[in-house]
């Protein structure tokens, strides 16, 4: 099998000739209690009209579940 680091560059090899690549994301872990009171605490200071009308903003511009842009296809 060989070392981990040729099956490492064999894997990304066959990625690349797939027409892929790898990405890593690093993002915070939700299951941290830490965390989970960071995001907690965030979304108290949110105002729901706000959100609300964000929403409502992205559900009109959205391409999907809209009926107005499935009669233009």
């Amino acid at each position: 099998m060989g070392t981990g680091a040729a099956r490492v560059r064999q894997y990304r090899e066959r990625l690349k000739a797939a027409g892929l690549r790898e990405v890593r994301i690093v993002l915070p872990d939700a299951r941290s209690p830490e965390v989970r009171a960071r995001i907690a605490a965030q979304m108290a200071n949110l105002d729901p009209e706000e959100e609300a009308e964000a929403l409502r903003w992205i559900e009109a511009v959205s391409m999907f579940d809209n009926e107005d842009l499935d009669e233009t296809r």
